[in-house]
């Protein structure tokens, strides 16, 4: 991509320094063990907008936790976001401590449940992160996730699913969540023949046709995620071409499942590893949030713009 889409200020203006805190520690009944979460904000500005972060389950010990994600946090909250990213119970991190609670290994409710309890305690979060209190909009927010965390953030923008131990449909939208990017997730379930789509009955039941909340499906184009699926890379394009509009489809070319290594800097597990992919989606992500959260903003098209008239592009944006 252009230099003035991955470097520089460009359509989204000059970065500001960045303040992380963590953990932040919110007790929450019933759940085994404390939620902790990470709070990374821009040092200047006011009526910040706020976006969730959700991990993926990948297999290194910390990235899977609010310690992960730095390409991604780094250049949100440097362009104006507050993002907040929670430790699920899925987390290595947590492994011995929850590996008997109800709900595990993968803590499918909960995960989503995590980000309800933020939004639950924001002022809380607001007041114990300094130099933060005042700053935020708590009437702007997002939710981003990355693979697992695309399925915990597909749930929260209303996509349904059928609970595997007890039936019946379940719904975990949050209202309040008005805008998401949904990076390399799941797509739908009566296409899993994979060796590890016994190991998680509860994403062959979900269902896009409820998702309407406006949303950003990010999906690799070698992204052939066979271990659930033989479908190849348009699997993960599924959150899009089967939820109602409004939604866009970024896709980026030569990405894998990590998408040139969103989850953490230098992760050596990161198999299609591309710094300048990576610079490039932390942008058009931080665009589209920005324009949806405050319509009118013309920083997504902008951005869009420039992707089109690249000569090389990362990727290509399609829309409906």
């Amino acid at each position: 991509m252009s230099t003035s889409t991955t470097t520089g200020a460009g359509p989204l203006g000059a970065p500001a320094p960045v303040l992380s805190y963590s953990p932040v520690v919110l007790s929450v009944p019933g759940r085994p063990v404390d939620l902790e979460v990470r709070v990374s904000a821009p040092a200047t500005g006011t009526d910040l907008p706020v976006i969730l972060l959700s991990h993926g389950h990948g297999p290194s010990n910390h990235l899977s936790s609010l310690h992960g994600y730095a390409p991604l946090v780094d250049v949100w909250a440097a362009h104006g976001f507050v993002v907040v990213q929670p430790t699920h119970l899925t987390s290595r991190t947590l492994s011995h401590l929850v590996a008997d609670a109800p709900g595990a290994p993968f803590f499918w409710r909960s995960r989503s449940e995590d980000m309800s309890h933020i939004l639950d305690r924001l002022d809380v979060i607001e007041k114990a992160v300094p130099l933060l209190a005042g700053r935020i909009d708590h009437t702007r927010v997002a939710v981003a996730g990355h693979s697992f965390g695309g399925f915990t953030s597909s749930l929260l923008l209303g996509a349904r699913v059928t609970d595997p131990d007890e039936g019946g449909t379940v719904s975990l939208r949050d209202p309040r969540i008005t805008a998401g990017v949904l990076l390399a997730a799941p797509g739908r379930g009566d296409v899993l023949n994979g060796p590890m789509a016994d190991s998680l009955p509860i994403f062959r039941t979900i269902d896009f046709s409820t998702m309407t909340t406006p949303a950003l499906v990010v999906a690799g184009d070698e992204d052939d995620s066979r271990h659930f699926t033989d479908r190849g890379p348009d699997w993960h394009v599924d959150p899009y071409t089967l939820a109602p509009g409004p939604k866009s489809l970024l896709t980026l070319f030569g990405a894998e499942h990590g998408l040139g290594g969103i989850a953490g800097y230098d992760a050596a597990e990161t198999t299609d590893e591309n710094p300048g992919r990576v610079a490039a989606l932390a942008r058009l992500t931080a665009a589209y949030l920005r324009t949806r959260l405050r319509p009118g903003d013309p920083t997504w098209q902008a951005m869009c713009e420039a992707l089109a008239a690249d000569p090389d592009p990362v990727g290509r944006v399609t829309s409906k």
